[in-house]
């Protein structure tokens, strides 16, 4: 029960990623506040509730700061602290950079960014309450180590959230505030089942094939991996780190060509 009398807020929460992090650290016993404004929602938050966990949900698009606002202040009117912010939410839509619209971009930078970088500010002091917080951020392999064609977007967003995990870190470390990045490979997700839709639409399930294939281990990961991983970074159990950018891909970014080796 590492994250015992702990209590988090995780965006994006409700689906994918998200859910395996809630999931996981609902295990390790913190209570959990679900920003998102999938339809799933409702859905999670009952199931978790169902099992007998903390759990609560705010629907909420982080990209809209007035409502992002009123939301954060309901949660401080509730809790004197939060312990853990895991800023999960992310989007990602496959557009070649010579044909993307700024409306394209801008639903990048609105919520991978920009979303990020409010809800972390408007939790800052009750993160800062807690006196040994700790934030995660969703970065990713793409745009830090590895990209492919269409993801330009995505890319720029993911490579500024670990320059932003590395700043806030060094600023907030006088506050007994950790920051830390994921950088997840493929984990099975909704977003990789709807980017493999968009690479191939008559037949996705090969573009998974095909990635597995790439991975060292042959497989994605899931989402409950990931979700101990953040659980680890949440936990005192990595209170000498911070400031760090850890990947978490099955080995998908060791081999330097697919044909070279014995």
């Amino acid at each position: 029960m590492k994250l015992e009398n702990k209590v988090a807020v995780v965006t994006g929460g409700a689906m994918g990623n998200g859910k395996g992090i809630v999931e996981i650290f609902l295990k390790y016993g913190a209570e959990v506040i679900i920003l998102d404004y999938s339809k799933s929602l409702e859905q999670t938050v009952g199931e978790f509730k169902n099992q007998g966990y903390k759990v609560s949900g705010y629907e909420v698009d982080i990209s809209n700061k007035e409502l992002l606002s009123d939301v954060i202040n309901k949660i401080a009117s509730q809790y004197s602290k939060i312990d853990v912010l895991v800023n999960n939410a992310g989007v990602c839509r496959l557009e070649n950079f010579a044909d993307m619209s700024d409306e394209i971009r801008d639903f990048h930078f609105n919520i991978n960014i920009k979303g990020t970088w409010d809800v972390t500010k408007l939790l800052l002091p009750l993160l800062r309450q807690s006196g040994h917080g700790s934030i995660v951020n969703l970065s990713s392999v793409t745009g830090p180590m590895v990209a492919d064609s269409g993801e330009v977007a995505y890319a720029t967003t993911k490579a500024a959230l670990l320059g932003f995990t590395k700043a806030l870190s060094r600023e907030e470390v006088v506050n007994n505030i950790r920051v830390n990045a994921i950088l997840p490979g493929y984990i099975h997700t909704p977003m990789v089942d709807n980017m493999a839709m968009l690479s191939n639409r008559d037949n996705p399930q090969s573009v998974i094939d095909g990635i597995a294939s790439a991975i060292p281990m042959k497989r994605l990961g899931t989402i409950q991996e990931l979700g101990e991983l953040a659980a680890f970074l949440a936990s005192e159990e990595s209170s000498y780190i911070t400031g760090a950018g850890i990947v978490i891909d099955g080995g998908s970014t060791l081999p330097e060509t697919l044909t070279m080796g014995v």
